[in-house]
């Protein structure tokens, strides 16, 4: 059913003679592949690693009537970003096979009464931290998926996922002015991918109060930071690089020629000279085994880290090429592993490579292009 559907998905746009400007890589074929990985797991209950709190014995339930709207594709966030994936393509593809099956695995989703439940489990006993901030972060990347879609079906999905998004902006202002320092690990726990994230849905929301807690904190944690251990990376088992995370999210609040300064002082050791070696793609021994993979994850999103590195600089900057030449080698690499040959991969990969080939890091406002009003 699986190869299936994903094959179907393929000729349908192929036929279709659907084409994306916004990458080389996003054609018909891979964005087929992509949405097939989703649609086959968004509803998959099982196999399934729940970050869950027991209270007493009624909260022994299985995921579907703990969290129904995201109870697919092995754990919480993977499902969150599995629709998102869905909703990214299904705008970028409209009127497609991709759009129609899409819409309907949406709208199987995000129905009120399930939308309830889901704030009904946050709200739970001991569960204030739940999938914060990486689950949180993505949560919030889909609300900004559908605010931004110009469907009446998509604000329709906008309106109903609101009161989760509202939790899941509470709960995030209550910690950022607690967190003394930031998260610096290559997993879910990393703080500066996750604000970027954050502050890309405040500026598309218009969400003032959000962005302007976001830029304070993300100043105070990283301005100052100078010689990120680059040479350290990757962990074994990481799927974000502390290092360029931070570049990628810094870029995002200071002026281009700020910028360059502080990525000087921060990775001095990116060439001048145009060369890729500075920083090998991450090699995956197994992919069959979850955490071993995340390094596939790593490659894709060192990916769109470094693109969005090289939009923070001036045109001219020297080191401009040295940093698209080592993107081109981990986008490479990275694409090639989203087959969905393991599902320890399947389930979330499709996501990064979705997140990396729509440039959507790049395609929200600056802080000097302005946010808008807040809605």
């Amino acid at each position: 059913m699986k190869q299936t559907r994903i094959t179907a998905l393929f000729s349908l746009l192929l036929i279709c003679g659907v084409a994306v400007a916004s990458g080389a890589e996003l054609d018909p074929v891979a964005a087929g592949r992509f949405a097939g990985l989703a649609l086959d797991c968004v509803h998959q209950e099982y196999p399934n690693k729940i970050a869950h709190v027991l209270s007493n014995d009624g909260d022994v339930l299985p995921p579907r009537q703990l969290t129904p709207v995201f109870y697919g594709c092995y754990d919480w966030h993977s499902a969150v970003h599995g629709h998102w994936l869905l909703a990214r393509l299904a705008r970028t593809f409209p009127g497609t096979e991709l759009d129609r099956q899409a819409r309907e695995a949406l709208d199987r989703s995000i129905i009120p009464h399930q939308v309830q439940a889901e704030v009904a489990y946050l709200e739970g006993a001991g569960r204030v931290s739940f999938e914060r901030p990486y689950g949180l972060a993505w949560l919030l990347q889909l609300a900004a998926e559908f605010r931004e879609w110009d469907d009446p079906r998509a604000q329709w999905w906008a309106f109903t996922l609101g009161p989760l998004e509202r939790i899941a902006v509470e709960r995030l202002t209550e910690w950022l002015p607690k967190l003394t320092d930031p998260i610096r690990v290559g997993e879910h726990s990393q703080t500066a991918f996750a604000f970027g994230l954050i502050l890309d849905w405040a500026r598309i929301a218009g969400d003032q109060d959000m962005a302007d807690l976001m830029v304070s904190r993300i100043r105070d944690f990283y301005l100052g930071d100078r010689d990120c251990p680059l040479s350290y990376e990757p962990s074994g088992q990481d799927f974000l690089s502390p290092c360029l995370a931070e570049a990628d999210l810094v870029r995002r609040v200071l002026p281009k020629p700020e910028f360059a300064a502080w990525l000087g002082a921060f990775l001095p050791e990116i060439p001048f000279d145009g060369t890729s070696g500075w920083l090998e793609p991450a090699i995956v021994t197994d992919p069959g085994d979850p955490k071993l993979a995340h390094l596939d994850g790593l490659n894709l999103s060192r990916a769109w880290m470094l693109d969005g590195i090289a939009s923070g600089l001036p045109e001219g900057d020297p080191r401009l090429a040295s940093i698209r030449a080592t993107a081109d080698r981990h986008r490479q690499d990275g694409l090639r592993s989203v087959t969905g040959e393991h599902y320890e991969g399947g389930h979330w990969l499709g996501s990064f490579a979705t997140y990396l080939v729509t440039e959507r890091g790049l395609a929200t406002p600056t802080e000097q292009e302005g946010t808008g009003k807040k809605k």
